[in-house]
């Protein structure tokens, strides 16, 4: 499967660099798999904290066999996309200049023909591996966002040896570690970040094909927190084949096009986005030290501009650009689908002098908690639930999670008088997940993007809703019936 090209020249959309595929087993013994591999995919991810991947492999020669596979093995390879050859923009596991992944099984074993194999290896980064194998037990005291770097470099825990890009946190405490994997500690104290210069609460720890991350979701849509971000990709859904004399990019043209997408999910279920939490929600805190409790109500859109969101354009129209209206949405013509904080209640407990200092549990004030928690769940609705698109494109090696990019369901070349642009399921996107898919003929990425705004301000309407004057006429049956029936029944 293996395309042997030059690194800067390109040929089509889809072309790349793939020089080998080496199998290293338990011994150091090397087996080039580039003559009988059908497919690489590697899989990488906001939501995941390692990138992980598949080979399927056509073998007519036993070669796993004879190399007397174990899961101890790593495999070597570097991918890129013609004309992108540095380090930053090439998917690198080579032994050479990377870090190979690790193999950790062998599935759908079986027969594809007469003499011949085909299975699937299954591989991951070192760091997956670390993690399942480590411990943490530890007190970090200080900056959240060091403590991770502690964690993420320290030899008897992930020991990586990769690179680390961090936001640093605004805010710091001291986190007992209480004999945790690597991972899930990382993911306690992600839990309690605060960026320094944003309104964000909570962090994504995720590893993408170049680094690894430890983020807010603010970081990915703005640089230093509020100055706008410049899109890394801008893709069009038009037809591969459409063709247009004017085009004199017609590589680049390609690579902007989108071959098929879909939604996922969008904002419309209201209902599930309502019982979650998504745009009310109510946390009780109970504080052990002092035995009060305090109620904290988050309101959506009341907090919408305290944070930032995908179509940031540092612009005073960014603060109306809800997902959702703020229209009235029942008889009383007064409440939206924020003001309703019962439609999810949790109790939380925190406490002050856990370590001799008068703060909650994201080492601020201690009354903060409540609403954090609530801001929190609350964001990370409107990603994991909120506008969903996934897109098949050309492969495009220099993009990863956390990219921004911009989608737009016009045609570039169309008029716009005949095609009117979609301002709510356009506009800017975060990559969430990417599927490289390489193939003998082809390098295509399956993109999962995420979105927590619309395009345009969205506009408060006025319902239809007419209160009845009568309330709701209740009915005894009973009373109703009288006892005309007992005669049927007695005689």
């Amino acid at each position: 499967m293996v395309a042997f090209k030059h690194p800067d020249e390109i040929d089509k959309a889809g072309d790349y660099n793939l020089s080998h595929i080496d199998l290293i087993n338990h011994k150091g013994d090397t087996l080039d798999l580039k003559l009988i591999v059908v497919e690489l995919n590697i899989y990488e991810s906001i939501y995941k904290n390692a990138v992980t991947g598949t080979v399927v492999i056509t073998d007519a020669k036993n070669q796993i066999g004879r190399l007397q596979i174990q899961g101890l093995e790593r495999i070597s390879f570097k991918l890129s996309t013609p004309g992108a050859s540095k380090k930053n923009v090439t998917l690198d596991a080579s032994a050479e200049t990377g870090e190979p992944f690790h193999v950790y099984k062998i599935t759908d074993r079986k027969q594809a023909g007469p003499g011949v194999l085909m299975y699937t290896l299954h591989f991951a980064s070192r760091e997956f591996m670390r993690n399942i194998r480590t411990k943490v037990s530890q007190a970090y005291e200080g900056r959240l966002d060091e403590a991770v770097q502690s964690i993420f470099k320290d030899k008897d825990y992930l020991d990586s040896r990769k690179r680390l890009k961090f936001e640093p946190t605004g805010n710091a405490d001291k986190i007992v570690i209480p004999n945790l994997r690597p991972f899930d500690a990382i993911q306690m104290i992600a839990e309690k970040s605060l960026p320094e210069k944003s309104g964000g609460t909570g962090y994504f720890f995720y590893e993408t094909t170049k680094a690894y991350h430890f983020r807010s979701w603010e970081s990915m849509v703005t640089t230093q927190g509020s100055a706008k971000r410049v899109p890394k990709q801008t893709f069009f859904y038009m037809p591969l084949k459409h063709k247009d004399d004017n085009i004199k990019d017609e590589i680049g043209h390609k690579f902007k096009s989108v071959q098929s997408y879909r939604f996922i999910n969008n904002f419309h279920d209201v209902a599930a986005n309502t019982a979650l939490g998504t745009y009310g929600q109510r946390v009780i805190t109970h504080n052990l030290y002092d035995k009060s409790y305090n109620i904290a109500d988050y309101n959506y859109h009341n907090s919408y501009q305290q944070s930032v969101h995908t179509d940031y354009t540092n612009d005073y129209t960014d603060r109306y650009k809800y997902a959702i209206a703020t229209t009235p949405v029942d008889y009383d013509n007064v409440k939206g689908v924020s003001d309703y904080p019962e439609s999810m209640t949790t109790l939380q407990s925190t406490t002050q002098f856990l370590h001799n200092t008068p703060a909650g549990g994201y080492g601020i004030d201690v009354f903060a908690d409540g609403y954090l928690r609530s801001k929190r769940i609350s964001q990370f609705n409107q990603i994991l639930h909120g506008t969903c698109l996934k897109l098949v494109v050309k492969g495009q090696s220099y993009l990863e999670p956390g990219d921004l990019i911009e989608f737009r369901m016009r045609p570039v070349d169309s008029d716009p008088t005949d095609v009117e642009e979609d301002y709510r399921y356009g506009g800017q996107y975060i990559i969430s997940k990417i599927r490289h898919q390489v193939t003998t003929e082809d390098y295509v990425m399956v993109l999962e993007c995420a979105k927590d705004s619309v395009v345009n301000p969205v506009v408060m309407g006025s319902p239809e809703y007419v209160a009845n004057s009568e309330r709701a006429e209740l009915y005894d049956i009973y009373e109703n019936e009288g006892t005309s029936h007992l005669t049927n029944i007695h005689g």
